[in-house]
């Protein structure tokens, strides 16, 4: 079992920036993604961004040249550093651990979301 525990959430002002950072309880020795979804009031989750353990990433299209995603294998930490942020940004923001166990398929952890609250 892995728990994920969020920081680094809050309230700004549009244009400015924030660091969230999800850090695993314990190493990671399967082949994984780590990866921010977000989910406003009344909207589906959706995907932000994700770095495979070969440092891998993809971004959403609403993100892109903002949001920097970057992990720390040695820490069990991912991070994502928001910048020139909108009021369209705010939303709770979850992270997620996807580990790739070849035939037995995936198993994916979720942590208890942080919220981002951008003011116009």
């Amino acid at each position: 079992q892995v728990q994920l525990v969020e920081s680094g959430g809050g309230l700004v002002q549009a244009g400015g920036s924030l660091r969230l950072s999800c850090a695993a309880s314990r190493s990671i020795d399967s082949i994984n993604t780590m990866g921010w979804y977000r989910q406003a009031p009344g909207n589906q989750r959706e995907l932000v961004a994700y770095i495979n353990s070969g440092g891998s990433t993809v971004y959403a299209d609403s993100v892109k040249g903002r949001f920097t995603i970057s992990r720390d294998n040695a820490k069990n930490t991912v991070y994502l550093q928001m910048n020139s942020l909108k009021p369209e940004d705010t939303a709770v923001y979850y992270c997620q651990l996807l580990l790739i166990l070849g035939p037995l398929g995936v198993k994916d952890y979720w942590g208890q979301g942080t919220q981002v609250t951008v003011s116009s």
